[in-house]
This record gives structure tokens, sequence and C-alpha cells, in this order.
């Protein structure tokens, strides 16, 4: 199945026009289940509640309200926060370009493909200067109301939009306590770097799968043919204390031993 736009726009630097679409380049692949009630499995559906009256509130007589350190609300209306929401534009401005993979991977925060949208030479034109400047650019554009930062680069020849996080949203590893800890004997050094370089090895997106994902499908599947489901929970060793202890039994475990 062919992949679907989700937004267009028009990626411009300096005065060069790009039409682009983008595309979601991640997927959201959870398992999503409907609420019954268990009495008749009738549909049940989450409301607001006034605690107090035990009322229902409809949603138009709710109103957002701020909570301050000191304790009071500061009462906002749906049409104040209406009016500082970015205004709406189709352009993705690329602000600035930077040398490759200068951006920290704690920033990236949501990847998106980007594919022509009429214009291919234009389209193409981009792919080749990026791929001779060796450069990324830094981008910002305003979509469905959100205002984002991103970083424009290729992967693979094709052009992609990283979506940034802000800067307050990056936690500093300076807010850390440094580690501490007695010093490691060398007999644990040299285990450890050659349990190290038996594991070593390339990264294969294949092999990482969501275990728990697949579990509950089998599962629902199980009892869609009118199987007895029995779960076994998953068993993991305890951790040893002894760092000698364990990383000899690692060895051992991965045929060092």
């Amino acid at each position: 199945m062919a992949a679907r736009a989700m937004w267009r726009g028009t990626l411009r630097f300096g005065q060069a026009c790009v039409p682009v679409k983008l595309y979601a380049a991640v997927a959201d692949r959870s398992v999503h289940f409907r609420l019954l009630h268990r009495k008749d499995r009738a549909p049940v559906r989450q409301v607001m509640v006034e605690p107090e009256a035990e009322q229902v509130v409809p949603y138009g007589e709710s109103q957002r309200a701020y909570p301050t350190e000191q304790g009071s609300l500061v009462m906002l209306g749906r049409d104040e926060l209406a009016e500082l929401e970015p205004e709406s534009s189709r352009e993705i401005a690329v602000e600035h370009f930077l040398p490759a993979h200068s951006i920290d991977h704690r920033w990236y925060s949501r990847p998106y493909y980007l594919g022509p949208d009429g214009d291919e030479d234009a389209y193409f034109a981009l792919i080749e200067a990026l791929e001779d400047s060796r450069r990324e650019g830094l981008a910002s554009w305003v979509m469905r109301r959100k205002t984002y930062h991103g970083a424009l680069r290729l992967h693979d020849g094709y052009p992609m939009l990283i979506a940034l996080r802000h800067a307050d949203e990056v936690v500093s590893a300076d807010t850390l306590q440094a580690p501490s800890g007695a010093t490691l004997k060398d007999k644990e050094l040299r285990m450890a770097q050659q349990l190290i370089d038996t594991l070593e090895a390339p990264f294969e997106p294949t092999e990482y799968q969501d275990d728990y994902r697949e579990r509950v499908l089998e599962m629902i599947d199980d009892k869609r043919r009118g199987k007895h489901v029995k779960v076994t929970p998953l068993r993991r060793p305890k951790p040893s204390k002894d760092l000698t202890q364990a990383l000899e039994a690692s060895l051992k475990e991965v045929g060092h031993g």
C-alpha cells in the first residue's frame, strides 16, 4: 500500500522554493482496544464530572485554568488561547545550514520523509545540493497550529525533516549526580572488555521487535479461535551483586567461559 502524504508545503532557502509533501517516517503500532461495560458489553465513553455535585459537565461548559505556584488559578478562555496560536502557513523556512550530524540525538523528536509535490526538478536539485554540501539545514514551519523546528537532511539519498525538541525539553547530563563506586580490578576490566568485544555486532533493526505487542496479538488470535489461553509470565534472572561472578557467568553464556 502506497504511503499517503500527511501535509504539504514549500521548502524555502534563500530564493529557492521546493514544493514538498510530508510523509510519516514512523508508525504507531500499539494495540488499541475498545472500552466496554463488563456486564452487558455495551460501549462506554469518558465524560467530565464535577466531583462535588457528581454531575456530568458538557465540554462547552468547561474552562481551562493554570495553577500558579502560589496556589491560585489563572482563568483562560478558548478565544484567548486561539489568538496565541501561530499563523497558519505552508512554508518550511530553512534558516541555517550546519555541518552534517552536528545535532545531538537527544534533540530528535519525530522524523518525516519529504517527497516532491509537482516540481521534481527542484526536488532533485535539493537532493544534489544537500549531497554536495555535506550539510544539514535547520528549518522551521507551522503545521496544524503548532510551530516546529527541525533538521533537514538526507537518509540514503532521500530528504527528511526530523522535528526537534525545544531547549527546555532536553535534560542536561549536568543535572545528574556523578557516578561513584570502587575502582574496578584489572581482572574485571579485562573480562568486561572481552564481553564487549564478544557482543559486538552490526545493528539489525528487524531483530528488535515489540515482544509484548506480539504476545498480545497472539493471545487475541487464540481467543478469537476459541482456544484456551494460559498466560505464562516472563521470568528474568536476578542480576548478581558480585561483579566478577556476573562477568564470568556472562562470558560462559556467550561461549567464552
